[in-house]
């Protein structure tokens, strides 16, 4: 058994019927039902096509594809790690790290200097937690755009444009520092409160603007079919 082009838009609307949503996990089940249905056919040639489909879409279990769309998700958002830790990384290397060391630098003088570091400190947390709020919801609509457009939604570029609400956690160790003022009166925790609030900062940009500006790059790299598909 052969699969056709006809056969291969059921496969596609077979998968959108049993919750599958993204294009790229249609694609990569698509692929793997094809396959399996031509070696069914090889080996049993009067089995038809809807039989052979049924038969490989109960292999996939009770729950049916969501184990494997779960299963995908972490495994994109594990290299989506790996893409952050990558460019975070640069910032630590020549001639970044300059820019880096004196942005933690001054940041350390301007708040020891300071008669209101502790007010200062939050007002700086809280700019940044304004500024992320408001790039995630413009990188949301430019993704909800773009889907609506091609009528397409890819897992992959989700991760890579909606992932940074995650970013968000890391606002966390900063809200418990400043809940106790006073150990900002110390150099080491001071300092360590900079750095900290730049790698904050450097880690939003990379999650906010880097990696979403980069988003077709790594989908192409990804998926070579993306650029057709759309």
């Amino acid at each position: 058994m052969k699969i056709n082009q006809t056969q291969i838009g059921q496969l596609y609307l077979f998968t959108r019927q049993h919750f599958v949503e993204y294009y790229d996990l249609q694609t990569e089940l698509v692929d793997h039902l094809a396959n399996a249905i031509e070696a069914q056919g090889q080996e049993f040639p009067n089995r038809t096509f809807d039989e052979a489909l049924q038969i490989e879409f109960k292999k996939f279990g009770v729950f049916g594809f969501m184990d494997v769309v779960e299963k995908r998700q972490l495994a994109l958002q594990k290299k989506y790690g790996k893409i952050v830790w990558s460019h975070f990384k640069n910032f630590f290397h020549l001639p970044q790290i300059i820019g880096t060391f004196s942005a933690v630098g001054i940041l350390f003088l301007i708040l020891k200097i300071s008669l209101y570091s502790e007010v200062l400190f939050v007002s700086l947390l809280g700019i940044l937690f304004v500024i992320f709020f408001i790039a995630l919801f413009r990188n949301y609509r430019k993704m909800k755009k773009r889907s609506l457009d091609t009528g397409k939604k890819w897992l992959f570029k989700e991760v890579l444009t909606g992932y940074g609400q995650f970013g968000g956690l890391l606002f966390l160790p900063f809200q418990i520092i400043s809940h106790f003022n006073a150990t900002l009166n110390n150099d080491y925790i001071l300092f360590l409160a900079s750095f900290l609030l730049v790698t904050l900062a450097l880690t939003h940009y990379i999650i906010l603007v880097i990696i979403p500006n980069k988003a077709e790059h790594y989908l192409k790299e990804t998926y070579p079919e993306y650029e057709i598909s759309n």
